[in-house]
């Protein structure tokens, strides 16, 4: 399951995505509010956004946050890694922080690791397939 932070992370985004892309920066306060996240918390997520690229900020009385690529260039996979790390479900699976399984006898024949690739590789697939473009579009679609 994702965590409520990369909820939040996700909101944020989703947020920011909607807003025009050579507008002003958003005050944090207006993201917190809009895309219902706690200040306390959006301050550590938008800093680890910020030092992953996706976001410039702005310091001042008219300061805050804008997507720093357009939004058809930023994947929910990548946010989600941003703020949870790897996708994989176990260690033994992971493209970006592979480890075995200290209980594994056999790797190469170990049907849990076989079932764990193929839900990495969709699960990867389906996130790092969909842009806040896309979920944006599919969001005002459904309203």
């Amino acid at each position: 399951m994702l965590t409520q932070r990369s909820r939040y992370a996700l909101r944020a985004m989703l947020f920011l995505a909607t807003q025009p892309a050579d507008g002003k920066p958003i005050p944090m306060n207006r993201i917190a509010a809009e895309a219902n996240v706690p200040r306390k918390f959006l301050e550590l997520i938008l800093a680890d956004l910020r030092e992953a690229g996706f976001l410039h900020s702005h310091r001042g009385k008219m300061g805050g946050y804008l997507l720093s690529r357009s939004t058809h260039l930023i994947s929910l996979g990548e946010i989600i890694r941003v703020i949870e790390g790897p996708l994989a479900l176990v260690p033994c699976v992971s493209r970006t922080a592979y480890r075995p399984c200290n209980d594994c006898k056999d790797e190469a024949a170990c049907a849990i690791r076989a079932a764990m690739a193929r839900v990495r590789d969709e699960t990867a697939r389906i996130l790092d397939g969909t842009s806040l473009a896309d979920a944006v579009a599919e969001d005002l679609a459904a309203a």
